[in-house]
């Protein structure tokens, strides 16, 4: 599974969204959402930024968790130097 279907697959998780709530909020199939969730697919740089504007339409605090779980190895690298 790709980083990103693993860091939606514990957002999904943790704030009891569901795939359909994500999904229709995306304007998507359910099942897409469950493509990556369960690694078939991974969603492209295009699609991560969707899913986080979907996620922070639901929930802000799952929308910044999943960008902190996706990026978060980059962006703390990066203070670091």
């Amino acid at each position: 599974m790709g980083k990103a279907g693993e860091a939606l697959k514990q957002v999904l998780a943790t704030y009891s969204i569901s795939q359909n709530k994500l999904a229709v909020t995306m304007g998507i199939r359910r099942w897409d959402v469950g493509r990556w969730v369960h690694g078939r697919t991974d969603p492209t740089g295009d699609t991560i930024a969707e899913i986080t504007k979907a996620l922070q339409g639901i929930n802000s605090e799952a929308a910044l968790e999943f960008v902190r779980l996706y990026l978060g190895d980059i962006v703390q690298g990066e203070e670091d130097s």
